[in-house]
């Protein structure tokens, strides 16, 4: 495989029979620095020349004359319509997650199944009619009512939305059929019920930080503190060693053949003192992204920074350097809620300068996650505070009715004069598109989530919302997708101490109806 740095090799090297054309963000920024470095034209008489090619995400998209997320920027017009941003007013926007390809039956091609899911990120869409009209064979999705192309192919051209690098088996089915030139292809699935649209998505969460040995390991807290404890330590509230849970890497690989949607990594660690190209989670993602093909998220450090050598280094080229090495998403916790104060200081004016905005400007803002650490607090009524206030089914210590969620930093070790709606409602102004949902109070309880926090803040957005925290067992699960409506659910210390498996808690919300991806392959 060689890449391509410069665009005359598109034409003058007669090798090139292959080419895949990936891109990620903004549908204007990537379609000009495309014009800017001169690829667009050599690009285009590569189509005409007959050879092949398969565009990935925006790579689809800028086959389209346009998108209405980049008014007046132009497409490069293979294909002769405008996407359209999905409706926001009722389900959350970007679509994440695994959804369906629908092909006709006798039309499939390149390896796309009916059954199988694959994993999408976007807010922008494509309409089958034009593409159907022009001879184009299309491969559908729906999105809560709102139908999408899911792929796409005419001649020698195939183009998907979603990403199969990222879509497990299914994805490398895909990609391995279009490298071998499998053009037309029969669904070759064994006969089961089709459901389809998008899937409840089950999150693996790895906790890493160092050890007292200096070894980076996977560990889990009790609100928020990762000590093992004992009788002895309860009476001097002292700590114990760090727990150590496992292997970053395995435990992500385990985790993604059990079938895990995604998988987080957050860094707990403060690496202040190496440089970025040495720090240790870009070596983790780096083998992480060999084995398991599903979405990283990455979180923890993802700020302006400054070298040991001095070299000063902005939020933008830390998150790059992460993307560079196999991450999908970025997460960003105690930076955002600073930014948040700032953001209303300034009477909730955008500065275009925050690590949230700067990425998503780049990348998109499905790269953006902000990671959030409310904790309750209650009050008797909502005159006590300036506050969003929520009346809580779970009475308070001295039996108080009402509560609200005040946002915290540093790993929870340090409050602030803000509360989540406050938050959450201005990191979306400011690019995020998602939400990373904890609960200071639920972490480590093995209790359930906060349904209650859950559903305020989905309340109060309109990008996805993960709920984290105190998942123990597949029940829980059950429960946060059917009281609240909740984009993805996370766990961690019950994956991590073996009590249940992703495969467990996926086959048990299959059995009460619940839609999900049971991608039963784990080979081509």
């Amino acid at each position: 495989m060689r890449l391509i740095f410069q665009c005359h090799n598109m034409l003058t090297n007669s090798l090139l029979q292959l080419l895949i054309f990936p891109g990620v963000g903004n549908f204007g920024h990537f379609v000009s620095e495309l014009r800017k470095r001169g690829f667009a034209e050599p690009l285009k008489d590569y189509i005409a020349s007959g050879r092949r090619m398969m565009g990935i995400c925006v790579g689809l998209q800028a086959l389209f004359n346009g998108s209405t997320e980049s008014p007046g920027v132009e497409g490069l017009g293979i294909i002769p319509a405008m996407l359209e941003k999905f409706d926001d007013s009722k389900k959350a926007v970007p679509h994440i997650g695994w959804n369906s390809a629908l092909v006709k039956e006798g039309e499939e091609f390149y390896g796309l199944r009916s059954n199988s899911k694959y994993y999408y990120v976007h807010s922008y869409r494509a309409d089958a009619l034009i593409p159907l009209k022009e001879g184009w064979k299309v491969a559908g999705g729906n999105y809560n009512g709102e139908e999408f192309v899911g792929a796409i192919y005419r001649d020698n051209v195939f183009a998907t939305q979603f990403h199969p690098e990222k879509s497990g088996v299914a994805g490398l089915r895909v990609l391995k059929a279009f490298l071998e030139g499998q053009k037309d292809t029969k669904d070759v699935a064994p006969t089961v019920l089709r459901r389809d649209g998008l899937t409840r998505r089950i999150i693996a969460c790895l906790d890493v930080r160092t050890n007292d040995d200096g070894d980076l390991v996977v560990t889990k807290g009790d609100q928020y503190d990762v000590r093992e404890k004992s009788s002895a330590d309860a009476t001097t509230n002292v700590g114990g060693q760090v727990r150590n849970l496992g292997k970053p890497v395995e435990l992500a690989q385990k985790y993604y053949l059990q079938g895990a949607d995604e998988v987080t990594f957050l860094n707990i660690t403060s690496f202040r003192n190496c440089p970025l190209a040495d720090t240790p989670m870009l070596e983790i993602l780096r083998k992480t992204s060999e084995t398991v093909f599903v979405p990283l998220t990455i979180g923890g450090g993802i700020r302006d920074m400054v070298d040991p050598d001095g070299t000063k280094i902005n939020a933008l080229d830390v998150a790059s350097a992460y993307f560079r090495s196999g991450a999908d998403k970025v997460s960003i916790g105690s930076d955002a809620v600073t930014a948040a104060e700032q953001y209303y200081d300034n009477g909730r004016q955008l500065t275009g300068a925050t690590a949230m905005e700067t990425i998503s400007k780049a990348y998109g803002a499905q790269a953006v996650v902000v990671s959030v650490d409310p904790k309750r607090i209650y009050v008797n009524g909502p005159e006590e505070t300036k506050h969003h206030v929520i009346k809580t089914s779970v009475s308070g210590p001295n039996g108080e009715k009402y509560c609200w969620y005040q946002c915290t930093i540093k790993g929870g070790r340090e409050v602030r004069d803000l509360d989540v709606v406050q938050l959450v409602t201005a990191v979306e102004a400011m690019g995020a598109g998602e939400i990373l949902l904890n609960c200071i109070n639920k972490d480590g309880t093995n209790s359930g989530f906060d349904l209650e926090l859950i559903q305020h803040v989905k309340d109060s957005v309109t990008i996805p919302v993960i709920a984290s925290s105190g998942a123990g067992c597949p029940q829980h699960f059950l429960e946060v997708f059917e009281k609240t409506t909740t984009d993805a659910a996370l766990g961690a210390g019950m994956f991590h101490r073996g009590e249940y498996k992703v495969s467990d808690v996926k086959d048990y919300l299959s059995e009460k109806g619940l839609l999900v991806r049971n991608e039963s392959e784990l080979t081509l």
